[in-house]
């Protein structure tokens, strides 16, 4: 029943929902929606803590499977995009709006920035990134993570939720390349040719069109996520429930 329920809130959103609205469209009673959370606020959070543990497990198995930290950040951030393409607009907006929720959200944020300084750090000790200030870049890619989430860099640049994230990965991994090169370009001095400068002029594009506000360049749309694990639930759990319709 709460798979039911999460996928309809990531559908729908849940601000707008009564728990007799529910009770109606999942063809159950009420009692068995009481039995998953003892309000509609707390059902909210749970769905929400719900959905967020699912995803940070899933990107993690394949983030297991990458062989070194270039390919952590590139999978861990594909993973982020393709987790929140679940989401609806409206849902990521009631998550956003409703406090309780908003405290998983941000807490996500910060343990993505924390999994990214992780990779940095293995990285430049495994001799592929240069030596960078990785404290210091995590804080830059939780910044944009949190623009991406909260729908800023969609709203300004027009692309979708995860071109952002890609365009995210590309840049981060540009930069910290040794050899100063994109992941995924060819070689230097061949734009013209397939993957040649084609990660650097996207995520040239995305960003610097979310910092302009140029929306002409138009992406497709997507929805966005990200990562957390149990600590969620307790934080959640302790946040104020006020702000949701009954």
């Amino acid at each position: 029943m709460l798979i039911e329920v999460e996928e309809l809130f990531l559908a729908d959103g849940f601000l707008g929902y009564t728990l007799d609205d529910l009770a109606g469209r999942l063809r159950c009673s009420k009692s068995t929606l009481y039995a998953l959370a003892s309000s509609k606020e707390q059902l909210a959070v749970t769905v929400v803590t719900h959905f967020f543990r699912g995803a940070a497990e899933r990107i993690e198995a394949r983030v297991a499977g990458a062989a070194d930290a270039k390919a952590k950040i590139q999978t861990y951030l594909a993973g982020v995009a393709e987790e929140l393409g679940r989401a609806s607009e409206t849902f990521i907006a009631d998550v956003d709006t409703f406090e309780p929720t908003r405290a998983t959200y941000e807490f996500n944020s910060h343990a993505a920035a924390g999994r990214i300084r992780a990779f940095i750090s293995e990285g430049v000790a495994d001799g592929l990134f240069r030596d960078v200030h990785g404290p210091l870049v995590a804080e830059f890619v939780e910044l944009l993570i949190e623009q991406i989430q909260s729908g800023t860099v969609r709203a300004r640049s027009g692309y979708s939720d995860a071109d952002a994230f890609a365009a995210l990965s590309d840049l981060l991994l540009g930069g910290l390349q040794r050899d100063g090169r994109y992941a995924g370009d060819g070689e230097p001095g061949e734009p013209g040719e397939p993957g040649g400068t084609t990660a650097a002029t996207r995520a040239g594009n995305v960003l610097a069109g979310a910092v302009a506000g140029d929306a002409s360049a138009a992406g497709h749309d997507a929805d966005p996520v990200t990562v957390t694990d149990d600590a969620v639930a307790a934080e959640a759990d302790s946040a104020t429930t006020k702000g949701v319709r009954r």
